[in-house]
Order: structure tokens, then C-alpha cells, then sequence
């Protein structure tokens, strides 16, 4: 019989995690709980949320945070060395997961490597193209070079996409993995599509629903979003734009149009029920390192339109899952957009969007990534 496969305890480090609403807070926990499921002692590190003590349990540690700029509810860890130090010493992990590059982050990489212990980085945001967008863009090299040396430090960055493998090892990086991404297909599914919900929105005659979910905020492209769907509506009067999200575009957004439906963030089976109520999902944006919302998309059967990199690179099958836009190309964007929702055939390709996401399955990520995590503990270590 073959050997059961060895439990570990491994600890994971994140400046944010759910309530938070974001593709890395969500990621973070969906790989903490498949560890769990798989057997290995995991814990957790994070900043305490307002009203909470900032105190130690044996699975989680919540240490002092403050709050992001712009980005309300959400916050960053300040530098917990010393408390990272004693907790390690107390129960030494196998190996630790680091999510962000924030002041938490920078304190736990110093400790792990302090200490002796494997650590492996994420990299999930693209700091150095968002300061481009809020109008800083002369501090993106600068930012660029910072995350580097961050990821350099650490036995491991794990990426979610062949495509930035390649670019941040020609970039300098060195020891860059690739972990996929998954969809979780029983969560996203077609059949939560609702007609009640779509008659709440007002679609009349051959009118279209487009949705789009994230953070309403410029790194996101919306203008893009905006034209296109103004485009569609001068073909399609009776179009209506969902947008589900919150962030700091969306008092201006609302005030200049009225004819847009905003519904705030949404979680669970609501935001399950959004995304398969709609015909297309358009998503412009530039700056993902993935996109989960794009497989989420897909998922629930619904035709998608991107540009050409992170998941769409990845998963999105030009003219046959909807379209897949030359990067940065933003009147092609404009242009396929509209043909496509003009097809005819965005339910088929939403069907093919469906189909060709099913074997991403959350589990086999876990076990992808315990193999990686387990992977840097050497070798005497793993056989102790």
C-alpha cells in the first residue's frame, strides 16, 4: 500500500481575508480551508478587525492594523515581528505562506528567515501598475524594484499564470512557481439565473444584461466599460449595465449615470444569482495579476469578454467562450464587444464558458499547493 501522505503545519500570513471582499482575500481562505480538509495544521495570521482584540490562539493571530486609503473596510497589518518571533518559536511551522507585501508581510519574511523556516510569497497585486492609476505613475519602477526584492527574499513567489511566470523571471525574479487558480462550479452555477431578478433590472425587448463585478475604482478601467456599453445601447435600447462592487468611482458614477443599476457587494448565492442572471460580463480591466471574477463568469455559464492575459490567457477561448482582446487594445476591445453581444450566440458560448471550467476544481489547488509549501521544508526536516 502506498505511504498516507504526511500532515504538516504550515502558517499563512495575509493583510487581508474575509468579511474583506477582494480576489486575494478570497483566495487566501479558500487555500487555508483546503489544507484544513486535506489534514495538515494550519494557521493563520492577520490584522484584527475594528472591534476586535488583537490577541493569539492557537489557529490564528491577530495582530494591529490601519486602515488602506480608498479602500474602505479594508486595512493593513503594521509589523509584528517580535510576536511572529515568540509564536514561532512556541510552534515552529513547516513552512509559511506569505499573501502581501504590506508592513505585516515584511515583518513575517525577516522572522521566517530569522528562524530557519521555508517561506514561500504570493504574488497577487500589481502595486506597481495601481500607483500608475491613482497618479503616481513616476513610483511604478520604484515599486516594481521594492516587490522584487520583497519575492526575492523568499524560497518561493508562487503566480497564478504561465504568462507572469515568464514576465517576472525576465524581470529579475528569481524561484517563481506557478499555483493555479480555481472556481468553486457548485457555488457558480447556471442554475441560479433568475428572471425575477432580471425584470427587477428592466430589461425590455431584446434587451441585453451586462455585468461587471469588482471594485469600482481606476485601476478597473471603467470608462472602457462605459463606452461599451453605450455602444450596445444605441443598437439595444432596452440594455441594461449591472455593476456589483463598491469603491471610490461609484458617488461619481451614480451622480453622471442614473441608468446604470448599482447593487453594492455581494456575497453568497446573491452574487451567484447577479452573475448567472446575466448575458455577458464585461471586463476591461488592465490590471489583474488574474481575475477571479472572470472564471467566476464563466462558471455560471455566462459569455465573456476580456483582454488577453491573466484568467482569460489562461482559460478564455476566443470565439468560443466569448473574446479574448489583444492587451491594451482598447478600440478592438470596443469592437468585439459588440459583435459578440450582437452574435446571437452568447448563451452557447456561455454553455462553452461553463463546460471548459468544471475540472477547476478548489481541492486540487490545495493539494497543488500543500505539495508546493511542502516541497521547500528540506529534506531531513521531511522525513523527521
Amino acid at each position: 500500500m502506498p505511504a498516507a501522505p504526511r500532515r504538516h503545519c504550515f502558517e499563512l500570513v495575509t493583510e487581508t481575508y474575509p468579511p474583506e471582499i477582494n480576489g486575494v482575500a478570497l483566495t487566501v481562505q479558500s487555500l487555508h480551508d483546503g489544507l484544513i480538509a486535506l489534514g495538515h495544521e494550519v494557521g493563520l495570521v492577520r490584522p484584527a478587525r475594528p472591534g476586535e482584540p488583537v490577541d493569539e490562539e492557537a489557529a490564528l493571530l491577530r495582530v494591529d492594523g490601519a486602515p488602506i486609503p480608498r479602500y474602505p473596510g479594508m486595512r493593513f497589518g503594521l509589523p509584528a515581528g517580535r510576536r511572529l518571533m515568540a509564536r514561532w518559536q512556541r510552534r515552529r511551522p513547516d513552512a509559511i505562506y506569505i499573501a502581501t507585501e504590506g508592513p505585516l508581510g515584511w515583518s513575517a519574511l525577516r522572522a521566517a528567515k530569522r528562524l530557519g523556516i521555508p517561506v514561500a510569497t504570493g504574488f497577487h497585486t500589481r502595486f506597481d501598475d495601481y500607483v500608475g492609476r491613482y497618479g503616481a505613475a513616476f513610483l511604478s519602477p520604484w515599486v516594481f524594484a521594492w516587490l522584487r526584492r520583497f519575492h526575492n527574499r523568499a524560497d518561493a513567489t508562487l503566480v497564478p499564470t504561465r504568462q507572469l511566470a515568464e514576465e517576472l523571471a525576465q524581470a529579475g525574479f528569481g524561484k517563481v512557481q506557478r499555483l493555479g487558480r480555481a472556481v468553486d462550479t457548485r457555488r457558480f452555477d447556471p442554475r441560479f439565473r433568475s428572471e425575477a431578478l432580471r425584470q427587477q433590472w428592466g430589461l425590455a425587448g431584446d434587451g441585453l444584461a451586462i455585468i461587471h463585478v469588482g471594485r469600482l475604482a481606476p485601476e478597473k478601467n471603467l470608462p472602457l466599460l462605459l463606452r461599451c456599453f453605450e455602444r450596445l445601447r444605441a443598437e439595444r435600447p432596452g440594455s441594461r449595465l449591472v455593476l456589483v462592487g463598491d469603491g471610490p468611482a461609484r458617488a461619481a458614477l451614480a451622480q453622471q449615470h442614473p441608468e446604470i443599476i448599482f447593487t453594492g457587494t455581494l456575497r453568497g448565492e446573491a452574487l451567484a444569482t447577479h452573475f448567472a442572471s446575466a448575458d455577458l460580463f464585461c471586463f476591461p480591466s488592465l490590471s489583474e495579476t488574474f481575475g477571479n471574477v472572470t472564471l467566476e463568469a464563466m462558471a455560471s455559464a455566462v459569455c465573456t469578454v476580456a483582454f488577453d492575459y491573466g484568467a482569460a490567457r489562461e482559460h478564455l477561448v476566443d470565439g468560443v467562450h466569448g473574446a479574448s482582446v489583444p492587451f491594451g487594445n482598447e478600440p478592438a476591445f470596443l469592437e468585439r464587444f459588440l459583435a459578440t453581444a450582437l452574435s446571437g450566440q452568447h448563451a452557447a458560448m456561455g454553455q462553452a464558458a461553463r463546460t471548459a471550467v468544471e475540472r477547476l476544481s478548489p481541492e486540487r489547488v490545495s493539494r497543488d499547493f500543500a505539495d508546493l509549501l511542502a516541497g521547500l521544508i528540506p529534506a531531513t526536516r521531511r522525513a523527521a
